[in-house]
This record gives structure tokens, C-alpha cells and sequence, in this order.
């Protein structure tokens, strides 16, 4: 007959499992660094991650610093001067999923600053580097982040956590049919990192398309407005005319989708 274990032995066990137990609870309540590679592998980098290749811009608004596209306007803009944009080379993608993170700072006293993720977009002015067409919207107050903005064409499609449905109108403004929400506008603006890191995704499917900030789905829309909806287009960041400003963006993520 075996010798009963003393009860310092049973102790010592059930702490061990408990540290366990704590340790896994810890790793699974911990962030997924920001410039973590996709487990996807169908994923690619269309940025280096240390110049602008394959991108162009205007080379005084925009730069390459530790690691991160930055756009910095130093001194205000007239904003009937219009936005400028830093526009990707390589293609102009249908379907996808596209992936990035973006900071934004103010560098005035009133706290404004915009920019915006342009996709299936086109060039108007390559001179000027002017786009037009879709936008993943991103502000410093936080009123339009994560809402789906049309640049230069049919402007508000859909508004912070706000489920819809886009169908012909008049000329360029669409019928917009609010089906329901995907998240509280107050949830939205409750997840922004104001002074860090930021991650939007973006799934274009068809005439399917769907903005996720920091994780939360805030614009979910299928846009039937034939011929304005867009079927593929470049992608592009923005730098908003008006006052001083920088945007910085960095692991920026493309895949290809049927």
C-alpha cells in the first residue's frame, strides 16, 4: 500500500496550477504588438517600411520616419486649396482586405486634425495628387472616425456604427437606407488611442464593403448606386488642408480576395 502524500505536497500542486492558470489569463488579456506579422500569409507589405517607394506624393508634405509614412503639414493650409494625398503604385485593387495602423497629432491650439485610408479611389490631378472615391475617415475629435466618406463625389455614405444600404438618387446624391447599427457611436469614440496607435481594416467584396476600427465593425454598407459605386481604384492617404497637422501610418497590409 503506497504512503499517502503529506498535505504541503497537495498545497504546492494546486499553487502551481493557479500560477498556471494566472499566467495563460495574463498572455491571453495582452495586446497583439502593433507591427505583428499576419499569421495570413497571403498578406503583403506595401510599404518597406523605410521609403517611399512604390508611393508618390509631394515630397514636402510627406516622409519616412522610424519606421512610419508621415504626413506633416507645418504651416495652415486654405482649406479651398484643397486635400493632397499620398497615392500607392501598385495596382488598383477589386476585392481585398487591407489592413493599417495610423496615429494622428494635432500641431495647433484648437486640436483639429483629419485624414482618411482612400481605396478604390482614382487619381483626378496627378500633378497635384488629388483622389477621389472612397475614405476610411479618421479625425482628431473623433466625430468621423471609422465612418465611410466619399472624397470629392457623393460624400457622407455612412456614418459612425451605421449599418446601410446605397441606391440611385438624384445626380450624385444617393438614396442612403439606414438598416441598423453595427456599434454605439459612444463605443467607437470610447476605443480611440488619442495620442497612440490606431488600427483600421478595410474588406471590399464586391459592392460589399466594411470599415473595422481598433476591432469594432463602424461602417457596414452595400452600395447599389450603379454607376457611382466604385468596382476597384487605387489606394491612398490623406493629408487634410487646413491647419498644421501630422498623420503617421505604418503596417499597411494588402490581400487579394476572389
Amino acid at each position: 500500500m503506497p504512503v499517502p502524500a503529506p498535505d504541503s505536497f497537495f498545497r504546492a500542486i494546486r499553487l502551481a496550477a493557479l500560477g498556471a492558470l494566472a499566467a495563460v489569463a495574463l498572455l491571453r488579456l495582452a495586446p497583439m504588438p502593433a507591427q505583428s506579422p499576419p499569421s495570413d500569409p497571403q498578406f503583403v507589405r506595401i510599404f518597406n517600411g523605410r521609403d517611399l517607394t512604390d508611393w508618390d506624393g509631394d515630397p514636402n508634405l510627406w516622409s519616412v520616419e522610424d519606421g512610419a509614412i508621415v504626413g506633416r503639414r507645418v504651416k495652415a493650409e486654405r482649406p479651398d486649396k484643397g486635400n493632397t494625398f499620398l497615392i500607392w503604385k501598385g495596382g488598383q485593387p477589386k476585392n481585398f482586405e487591407l489592413r493599417a495602423a495610423f496615429r494622428l497629432l494635432s500641431n495647433n491650439a484648437t486640436g483639429w486634425a483629419n485624414s482618411g485610408i482612400q481605396y478604390r479611389s482614382r487619381v483626378v490631378d496627378p500633378a497635384h495628387w488629388v483622389v477621389r472615391g472612397y475614405q476610411a475617415d479618421m479625425d482628431g475629435s473623433g466625430k468621423y472616425v471609422g465612418q465611410l466618406y466619399e472624397e470629392g463625389f457623393r460624400g457622407f455614405l455612412a456614418l459612425p456604427g451605421q449599418r446601410v444600404r446605397i441606391t440611385p438618387g438624384t445626380g450624385l446624391k444617393p438614396h442612403i437606407e439606414v438598416l441598423g447599427r453595427t456599434a454605439e457611436p459612444a463605443a467607437i469614440l470610447a476605443a480611440i488611442q488619442k495620442q497612440g496607435w490606431n488600427q483600421y481594416v478595410v474588406i471590399a467584396e464586391g459592392n460589399h464593403l466594411r470599415q473595422y476600427f481598433n476591432g469594432i465593425l463602424s461602417a457596414d454598407v452595400i452600395d447599389l448606386d450603379q454607376p457611382n459605386a466604385a468596382e476597384s481604384g487605387v489606394i491612398a492617404l490623406q493629408l487634410h488642408a487646413g491647419l498644421p497637422m501630422t498623420v503617421e501610418f505604418k503596417d499597411l497590409l494588402l490581400k487579394t480576395l476572389p
